[in-house]
């Protein structure tokens, strides 16, 4: 069964052990150039950079290409539900907990994909 992280450090962190983390980042970027919105992870990009980086690039969305925010977050296949919990009275923290929830995402298809290949 998927293991539901609890955060984003224990996210990145399993990711890590499981040695899935480039393919989380690959898989990243790749979704990210799905919704036209060029990002380019470095594969050497250290978690704590890429939780850094994510974030920031969230939150510009957010503020600034809120439909390609939109967008970005229907073709990584964020759950609408969880999107809908989330209190948006404080952009810093809702770019930060969309971040989480993206890497979520992408870390479940990446499980998956390496635990029924």
């Amino acid at each position: 069964m998927f293991p539901i992280p609890e955060n984003t450090d224990f996210l990145l962190a399993d990711a890590e052990s499981k040695n899935l983390y480039l393919n989380l980042i690959e898989q990243i970027n790749k979704d990210f150039n799905l919704a036209n919105e060029g990002i380019d992870f470095p594969l050497s990009i250290s978690p704590e950079e890429l939780k850094i980086q994510l974030h920031e690039k969230i939150y510009r969305m957010i503020q600034y290409k809120f439909a390609e925010y939109l967008n970005l977050l229907y073709i990584i296949d964020v759950s609408e539900s969880e999107i809908k919990k989330l209190d948006g009275s404080d952009l810093v923290m809702l770019a930060e907990q969309v971040s989480f929830l993206i890497l979520k995402r992408e870390w479940q298809k990446v499980w998956f994909r390496n635990h029924y290949k």
